[in-house]
């Protein structure tokens, strides 16, 4: 998208045209688009005034028919070969690689305020690669067969999708992931009722589109816009509730966890519960490091997309030796940083996804303006658009508020510690928050990037040296982690499809014994 380049004329004339429409989102069920009447706006983060859509939001009733169509269409799209299945997804990323490329970019930019990079890496990208690689990683799958059959037997493995249905619980920051959690169980066979989240509907909208037009029948996966509250009443205790396929908050998803719990001698099968929540993400920075390197990590890792990843860098230890210039050099670079509508390409950053995300930011914003040193930033503007600006914190104690809470947002806390104390700083890092999501090393010293990738070893899931702690590439670095960052079951991986299968042994054989009697008895 390069000024003067026809991919970015293209892409704004869409944007253009797209901000011009207030589209009618409707429910989905079993084919069928519901039009409720129970409607939600959809406004730009950028200029919150600016409706581009009214999303039908679903009730009992839509839920409750939504997992019978999933369960009515589940035999027959099961019943299909897998290469039918994935062939609906190779198409949908053809698709979405042409035609639905600038009208899904633009839908991101506008609903979800991302800069035409991060909605290129996320809604296209990210998800052409979800949909290629998981048909290449279940084809794999499935040729996983037991490596012995003796003489007269045949033993096989029958990969079976999971009992029931399949609920499908999606964020908003990243359309992707929207839309791999619906389809990554559809490919091994399993319907879904699928919701998205309101701030994210005009896109997710647009690549259910892609799905229908690639061939996706009626009832294998089905749209419920709605409440978490209404949508939870009807989905979590249903006795055919077969998993969760969940991206969000570590405290919905332990609310999720606990009610499947309570309703566990309700259901036909153990559901299968995959998510991937919070994070608390760090940097960790050697003495020895390239300090230039550290400075661009961090003013990438903190704030593209506004700090609105769960990768995000959220704190970051420097020792005291580089700090001082370091300070400088970021307060300078953070300065730097555009930050306005997305419309306009020039700006590296827009607005944070809606009001109440906007509330909570200021809250942390008067928690550093009075209790940490500021660096950079520290104010935001709701007047127009839910502007926050790049902050970044100084304080003077690892276990900061700053430090050990996820904001989910473009606020980040350093801590300078002393040179000499930067292997005992290695367990303050690790024991500081409950998550263990993304975090990233810097150093030039081979042995210490050793000690210090060990030391941090369950500290993150997805773990970098000499980069920033966002970023993951499907294919290349699978996503996920642990402690109260999810259950690692590492998306964009033939893991994460695992989890969607019930696997079926099969042994055949073809001369039974006709005697009961073992020789060793005579």
């Amino acid at each position: 998208y390069a000024p003067g380049s026809a991919e970015r004329a293209s892409l704004e004339a869409a944007v253009t045209a797209r901000a011009a429409e207030v589209v009618e989102i409707p429910c989905v069920i079993g084919g069928e688009r519901v039009f409720t009447g129970n409607t939600k706006p959809v406004t730009m983060p950028c200029d919150h005034g600016h409706v581009i859509a009214n999303v039908h939001m679903a009730g009992a009733q839509e839920v409750s028919r939504a997992i019978d169509a999933s369960l009515k269409a589940k035999a027959e799209w099961a019943a299909l070969p897998f290469h039918q299945r994935a062939s609906v997804l190779l198409r949908a990323a053809a698709l979405l690689a042409g035609p639905w490329r600038d009208r899904v970019n633009a839908s991101c930019m506008l609903g979800q305020a991302k800069t035409c990079y991060q909605s290129e890496i996320d809604a296209a990208c990210e998800l052409i690669d979800f949909w290629r690689f998981n048909a290449k990683y279940g084809e794999e799958i499935l040729a996983a067969q037991p490596p012995v059959s003796p003489p007269g037997v045949w033993n096989r493995m029958d990969h079976r999708p999971l009992d029931g249905f399949i609920a499908a619980i999606a964020p908003f920051n990243f359309t992707s992931i929207a839309l791999n959690l619906p389809t990554a169980p559809a490919l091994m066979g399993n319907a879904v009722v699928w919701k998205p989240t309101a701030t994210s509907a005009a896109s997710c909208w647009d690549l259910y589109q892609v799905l229908v037009e690639a061939g996706l029948p009626p009832g294998v996966i089905n749209m419920v816009n709605g409440s978490g509250a209404v949508i939870g009443e009807a989905v979590l205790p249903h006795p055919d509730l077969g998993g969760i396929h969940f991206t969000g908050s570590t405290n919905t998803f332990q609310h999720l966890w606990r009610t499947v719990g309570e309703n566990i001698d309700r259901y036909r099968q153990y559901p299968r519960l995959v998510g991937e929540t919070g994070g608390k993400d760090f940097i960790f920075v050697h003495p020895s490091a390239d300090m230039d390197a550290v400075a661009t990590a961090i003013v990438r890792g903190a704030y593209e997309y506004q700090g609105q990843k769960c990768s995000a860098a959220s704190r970051v230890y420097v020792p005291k030796s580089a700090w001082p210039a370091l300070r400088d050099q970021l307060a300078d670079e953070i300065a730097s940083i555009t930050m306005g509508d997305v419309r306009e390409f020039s700006n590296f950053m827009g607005a944070v996804i809606d009001e109440r995300a906007f509330r909570k930011h200021e809250e942390y914003l008067a928690l550093g303006r009075e209790t940490a040193v500021t660096v950079a930033g520290g104010q935001a503007n709701g007047e127009k658009g839910w502007y926050v600006e790049p902050t970044l914190f100084e304080v003077d104690d690892p276990r900061h508020r700053l430090m050990v809470e996820e904001i989910f947002g473009p606020i980040l806390a350093v801590y300078p510690y002393e040179d000499n104390e930067w292997e005992s700083m290695l367990e303050v890092v690790d024991n500081t928050t409950t998550y263990a999501l993304t975090g990233s090393i810097f150093a030039t010293d081979r042995r210490d990037i050793e000690r210090m990738t060990e030391a941090l070893r369950y500290a993150a899931g997805n773990f970098y040296v000499n980069d920033k702690p966002t970023g993951a590439v499907v294919g290349q670095q699978p996503f996920g982690g642990g402690r109260a960052s999810g259950t690692n079951d590492k998306a964009g991986s033939a893991l994460n499809l695992l989890r969607w299968t019930s696997p079926r042994s099969i042994k055949e054989t073809y001369a039974p014994p006709h005697d009961w009697r073992y020789p060793f008895m005579g």
